[in-house]
């Protein structure tokens, strides 16, 4: 396998065709190699359309969406970003390349354990990963500019859109199967947001991520 040629072929066949066109965010997905924060037993994986499993019940979202994120989001040089779930590093990574600083929460120690090494590997270091439940909001380091949730949440935690900056940006998916909608919504002003609807998708939700209230007799 030239894996150059399928590299290419993930950029022109699944990425660009699903709108992401921003030369900034392809030429990342060129420079950083994705097929380097996939578990091995999976790397054959790495540019197929489709989530990876990571073990523990969680998964690497796909190429399309990591990237779409990415262009959606914006990033500037000086941001400050709160990813919620490390998973493999891959995502924090590119979120690296483009803001200041990413505080990264993983809940799952091997997961954090492994987001850690991949992005030593890479010397990456504009970095923090830290162990934690942040499904309902991180105030640690508020408040961020970029705000990422990198799996679903049922209903979105107040705590999340309080924590941005005025002009931050929070990429979140919401709702439950079989309808999941992924949003961005941005801070205009204190206290103030709109809301963007991107496109409907289904990914696992956050480990203890917020519930809707349910009716009971």
């Amino acid at each position: 396998m030239n894996i150059e040629q399928t590299r290419f072929n993930m950029v022109a066949q699944q990425i660009r065709t699903w709108y992401v066109l921003d030369d900034n965010v392809l030429d990342l997905l060129y420079k950083l190699k994705r097929e380097e924060f996939v578990p091995a037993e999976n790397r054959e994986m790495a540019f197929v359309d489709m989530e990876i499993p990571l073990g523990h019940g969680q998964v690497m979202l796909t190429p399309k969406m990591e990237a779409r994120i990415l262009q959606e989001l914006h990033i500037k040089k000086t941001d400050k970003i709160l990813e919620v779930g490390s998973g493999s590093g891959y995502m924090t990574a590119l979120l690296a390349d483009r803001g200041a600083h990413v505080y990264s929460v993983e809940i799952i120690p091997e997961l954090k354990a492994m987001a850690e090494n991949n992005l030593k590997a890479h010397n990456i270091t504009n970095v923090t990963v830290e162990q934690g439940d942040a499904a309902r909001g991180w105030a640690k380091h508020e408040p961020y500019d970029v705000i990422v949730l990198t799996a679903s949440t049922p209903v979105l935690p107040d705590a999340f859109q309080k924590s941005l900056n005025p002009g931050g940006r929070l990429f979140a998916i919401t709702g439950e199967d079989p309808v999941m909608e992924a949003v961005l919504i941005t801070c205009t002003a204190p206290g103030e947001f709109t809301t963007k609807k991107l496109f409907e998708t289904s990914t696992a939700p956050l480990i203890n991520a917020q519930q809707p209230a349910r009716f009971t007799f």
